[in-house]
């Protein structure tokens, strides 16, 4: 069957499957996007075992959402938007991470232009330690907005803040990155 689909775009497989009441088709973009969902849980869980458990949990929730999903932003964005929240959520109940409670005790100097240009000898390796020491929040937003390339009004509607939260958080985070950047490989 998957062979049928596999020309189809999601947002046309999404459309069968709720217009066409053919419920099986979700494991066409269940195979699609299964592994790519466990590496966005592994960056932010680093435990395998957990990220292939909480893929499947994710991908139900997709399924149960699927109603919701209009097409405002693709298939995948939608997708990676409910794993970032599913992965948020877990890591708050987990070590109880309130952002505003845990950005006033993690305080980083300001740091006035901080440019591109400050990362640029780094190394991969260098900056996923990095990402590592933020929190989950500022993290998502940084890979939200250069991994995925989502708009801010798209990584908004993910964090459930405003886009004037998003600009703020992201420059925050950005200086976070920068500041723990330099202060440990500089």
């Amino acid at each position: 069957m998957d062979e049928k689909y596999n020309g189809l775009k999601d947002e046309e497989i999404v459309s069968k499957i709720l217009n066409e009441d053919k419920p099986e088709l979700f494991g066409v973009l269940y195979r699609r996007y299964y592994h790519k969902v466990v590496d966005k849980v592994f960056s932010f869980l680093k435990n395998r075992k957990a990220s292939h458990d909480f893929s499947n949990d994710i991908l139900t929730r997709v399924y149960e959402k699927l109603p919701g999903f209009r097409g405002n932003s693709s298939f995948s964005s939608w997708v990676y938007a409910i794993t970032y929240n599913y992965c948020i959520d877990y890591l708050r109940l987990q070590k109880k991470l309130h952002y505003p409670d845990w950005n006033k005790t993690n305080l980083i100097p300001e740091i006035p232009d901080e440019s591109e240009e400050d990362l640029s000898g780094a190394t991969f390796e260098n900056v996923l330690s990095i990402l590592d020491l933020i929190h989950p929040e500022e993290k998502a937003l940084l890979l939200m907005k250069y991994q995925d390339e989502l708009s801010l009004r798209e990584i908004g509607a993910t964090l459930r803040i405003s886009e004037d939260a998003v600009k703020m958080r992201l420059k925050r985070a950005r200086t976070r990155v920068f500041y723990l950047y330099k202060e440990r490989y500089s």
